[in-house]
C-alpha cells in the first residue's frame, strides 16, 4: 500500500513541476505561490525546484518578474500551506493526524518527531523549521495541536519562509545555465547547494535529528 502511495507521489511531482515550469512562463507570481503552498501543507514538493529555476529565468531576464517578487511570493505560499496544516491540526487534531497523515506521506513518526521538537523549541523552532528539511512542512501540524498563538506561528513562518525563499534565490543565480535543471532534474541541484547544505545539515543534526530521534517520555 505505501509502495503504491509512494510510486503516485513521484509520479505527482514529476507531473507537477512539468507543468509548473510551463506556466511559470505565462501565469508568473501565483504560480509560485501555489507550488510553494503545496510545498508547506498536503504535498512536501521540493522546493529546491520551485524558486531556483524562477530566480535563475527572471535573473536572465527569461520571464518577467523580480527576485524580490519571486521571494514575496514564495514567502506567501509558505505562509499559506503552513497556515491550511496548522488549521487542520488545531480543528482535527492528534488523532486523526496521526491516523490519516500516512495518505500524505506523512507518517506517525515524523510527527510525533515534530512534536517533540516544537515542545522542546517552541516558537522559535518554527522560524528555524523553516530553513531545515523534514520538519519544515510538519511544524504546522504540531503548532496547530497544541494551540501555538496563531499569530506567534505566522510571524515565525513568514520569516524564516523569506530567508530560505532567499536562499533559494540566491542558487538560482549562481547556478547558471542548465538545461537539465530547468526540466525539473533535482539531482542537478547538488553542486550548487552544496555550501548550504553543509550548513543546513549541521543545524539539521544538532537541531532536528538528536531531537526526533529522542524516545517520547
Amino acid at each position: 500500500m505505501l509502495t503504491a502511495i509512494s510510486a503516485w507521489y513521484r509520479s505527482c511531482i514529476a507531473s507537477l513541476i512539468a507543468w509548473y515550469l510551463g506556466a511559470l512562463k505565462t501565469i508568473g507570481y501565483p504560480v509560485v505561490v501555489l507550488l510553494m503552498a503545496i510545498e508547506s501543507s498536503i504535498m512536501p514538493v521540493p522546493s529546491e525546484l520551485v524558486i531556483p529555476p524562477a530566480a535563475h529565468w527572471a535573473h536572465t531576464g527569461r520571464i518577467p518578474l523580480s527576485l524580490t517578487g519571486i521571494i514575496i511570493a514564495g514567502t506567501i505560499g509558505s505562509w499559506l500551506g503552513a497556515t491550511v496544516m496548522y488549521w487542520a491540526a488545531r480543528v482535527a487534531g492528534r488523532p486523526l493526524a496521526i491516523r490519516y497523515g500516512r495518505y500524505l506521506m506523512i507518517s506517525a513518526e515524523k510527527i510525533e518527531g515534530a512534536e517533540r521538537w516544537a515542545a522542546h523549541y517552541g516558537s522559535l523552532g518554527i522560524f528555524i523549521s523553516r530553513l531545515l528539511p523534514v520538519v519544515r512542512h510538519l511544524i504546522g501540524i504540531p503548532a496547530g495541536i497544541v494551540r501555538m498563538n496563531y499569530r506567534t506561528f505566522s510571524i515565525y513562518t513568514v520569516l524564516g519562509s523569506a530567508i530560505w525563499c532567499a536562499v533559494l534565490c540566491y542558487v538560482g543565480i549562481k547556478m547558471g545555465e542548465d538545461e537539465k535543471l530547468m526540466k525539473g532534474e533535482l539531482h542537478r541541484l547538488t553542486l550548487w547547494v552544496a555550501g548550504a547544505a553543509l550548513v543546513l545539515g549541521g543545524m539539521y543534526y544538532f537541531f532536528v535529528h538528536r531531537q526526533m530521534s529522542k524516545k517520547q517520555k
